[in-house]
């Protein structure tokens, strides 16, 4: 019999190790994802909106490389801001 049979894929992956990596990667995905969507709708090249963020275009792919989970605080509120957005952030349980 299968020793995951009826668990959860969350205890799955933690007990792979591989919970908070995975987890990471979703979360860039999406911000990646509606990022992009925000650019699309407001029509702004990512030269454009480097120059609104005063950072690099370098950056911005970061930003936008849903693989890539190394991102600041600080670069996902500029981005935001550039965007006329605001981020949140909230722990759930």
């Amino acid at each position: 019999m299968n020793q995951h049979m009826g668990s959860r894929f969350d205890d799955f992956l933690a007990e792979e190790a591989t919970l908070e990596e995975t987890t990471a990667v979703a979360i860039k995905r999406v911000v990646a994802w509606q990022i992009a969507q925000e650019m699309k709708a407001q029509h702004l090249t990512k030269t454009a909106l480097a120059k609104k963020m005063h950072t690099s275009r370098a950056a911005l792919n970061r930003l936008l490389d849903e693989n890539d989970t190394s991102l600041t605080l600080t670069t996902l509120t500029g981005a935001a801001r550039a965007l006329g957005k605001n981020l949140r952030i909230e722990l759930t349980g």
